[in-house]
């Protein structure tokens, strides 16, 4: 059984003990209110006997309870529906490249061709449509090797692939780069965007936190930073 497996049958219980506790809680406390309903009833005064309304506001109050600990039942089953189903879902990006929030652009070697560089993708999370995008690549020192500029943006998620050369067409050193953009409207105003790096999915894993994404020696981001999934 995998972990997603076991996690999710574990929540799946919780959630079942949870839901027979609370129905368990709410039939005692009914039970109670009743007989000291009954109770009142057979002790109360012939005088001055309970009126219809007062009785009425009681057997109220009962349904009241009752009504809200079902509704409470009902929530916590649907919530457990859509719990497995995200990590079903979840599951089926094994082994899929992500892009979440993140500056970092990895350079390599070529396998085949020692001359060529391969670099990870990264991303551009566009909030609102750029007349121009200036996007920087910056060496471990800050010092910027790349600038790539472009033009009518709409808002959207893009991924981008870098050939691992400077402006000046020179292959650069393998290693860690940092990706950072600047996107400005018609009138130059700035537009909100942000930086995506990648990130494979190794495995997934379900915590108090909500469904994890282990992208290895990335670290773990949660499923809601997923702003693109590239096969």
């Amino acid at each position: 059984m995998t972990t997603i497996d076991q996690t999710t049958s574990s929540t799946a219980m919780g959630l079942a003990q949870t839901g027979a506790n609370s129905a368990s809680s709410a039939q005692s406390l009914q039970d109670q209110f009743l007989t000291l309903l009954v109770t009142q009833m057979q002790n109360q005064d012939p005088l001055n006997p309970m009126q219809n309304a007062e009785l009425t506001s009681q057997l109220a109050q009962i349904s009241t309870v009752e009504g809200i600990t079902n509704l409470k039942n009902t929530m916590l089953a649907i919530s457990g529906q859509i719990d497995v189903s995200q990590s079903m879902n979840a599951v089926a990006m094994i082994g899929k490249g992500v892009l979440i929030p993140g500056s970092t652009v990895k350079l390599g070697v070529d396998a085949e061709n020692q001359a060529e560089r391969v670099a990870t993708p990264y991303g551009l999370d566009l909030q609102k449509d750029a007349a121009k995008v200036q996007i920087r690549i910056s060496d471990s020192t800050g010092a910027v090797v790349r600038t790539i500029e472009l033009t009518d943006q709409k808002t959207g998620v893009y991924s981008f692939e870098w050939d691992g050369k400077n402006d000046a067409g020179v292959a650069l050193e393998p290693g860690a780069y940092t990706v950072s953009a600047l996107a400005t409207d018609a009138d130059g105003a700035k537009v909100s965007s942000e930086v995506l790096s990648y990130g494979l999915v190794k495995s997934v894993s379900y915590s108090t936190e909500g469904l994890r994404l282990d992208l290895g020696l990335e670290g773990q981001t949660s499923m809601l930073d997923v702003r693109k999934v590239i096969g």
